[in-house]
């Protein structure tokens, strides 16, 4: 397709663009209720250098990501020396996972990506559901790449989108019980994950959380290990319907004894 623009209109057709590019003007994201990006990567790294016996994983450095409520990422932070020295794929998980914990968390009814795992399994509660809001690729690879987890990461500011369906994405409720977003961590095992943004969200105080499916009262929201194999099943039978796959004995052990959250 192809414009025309006459001498005599260029003016007024300016003009046009000029107001319309104004009505769709939209005011800045509120990150106001959420950590920032010192508060997330001091509790992140806190959380990672408890180490792989600590944390039941591979001992990798991680990324983390905070998202408000209202979906928009706004913080990224990586706790290695450099971006190189995590996963580069996980950037963009981190902040999907904390977009999933947000999208799928209710003022009284909390659900991790942990739980989702087993739902969304051919013959689950929600299966399709990892289809249902995918990842907005221009957020997520947008540049340059030396601003990645850093104050200015080129998500911060923008809806990632994207669900994510194993251990990592957990919600944040503050000592008012309100919902604030979510905050999402990659780069290891998904149950070290899962581990990891427990003592993340733990550190940021951020844990008043409501009722949860892990059927631990103390933990609603935590990873929960009831996946028994079935015959002509891959993935085999979770008995509650929220289970996630087992990846150690030690990650289950610790995710037992996680901080319990504030009631």
């Amino acid at each position: 397709m192809q414009f025309v623009i006459f001498p005599g209109r260029l003016v007024a057709f300016l003009m046009l663009v000029g107001f319309s590019s104004l009505s769709f003007t939209q005011n800045a994201p509120d990150c106001s209720k959420v950590p920032d990006y010192n508060k997330l990567k001091a509790a992140l790294t806190s959380a990672v250098k408890e180490g792989k016996g600590a944390n039941g994983g591979l001992g990798n450095q991680e990324w983390g990501a905070i998202v408000n409520r209202d979906g928009v990422v706004c913080a990224v932070a990586f706790t290695g020396s450099d971006r190189g020295s995590q996963w580069p794929g996980s950037r963009v998980i981190a902040a999907q996972k904390a977009n999933t914990a947000n999208s799928f968390s209710l003022p009284a009814l909390v659900l991790s990506t942990a739980n989702l795992y087993s739902a969304v399994q051919p013959g689950g509660s929600l299966f399709g559901l990892q289809h249902s809001n995918p990842v907005d690729t221009q957020t997520a690879y947008r540049g340059p790449a030396t601003n990645f987890g850093q104050p200015n990461d080129p998500m911060v500011g923008h809806r990632i989108g994207g669900v994510n369906v194993f251990g990592g994405g957990l919600a944040l409720y503050n000592s008012t019980h309100t919902l604030l977003g979510a905050v999402g961590v990659s780069g290891d095992s998904s149950c070290a994950d899962h581990n990891i943004a427990w003592r993340t969200r733990s550190s940021l105080g951020l844990d008043h959380v409501p009722a949860g499916v892990s059927g631990d009262a103390h933990r609603p929201d935590n990873i929960v290990y009831d996946i028994t194999p079935a015959p002509g099943l891959q993935e085999g039978v979770s008995a509650g319907g929220w289970g996630h796959p087992l990846c150690s004995a030690s990650a289950k052990t610790i995710a037992a004894g996680l901080p319990v959250t504030r009631p």
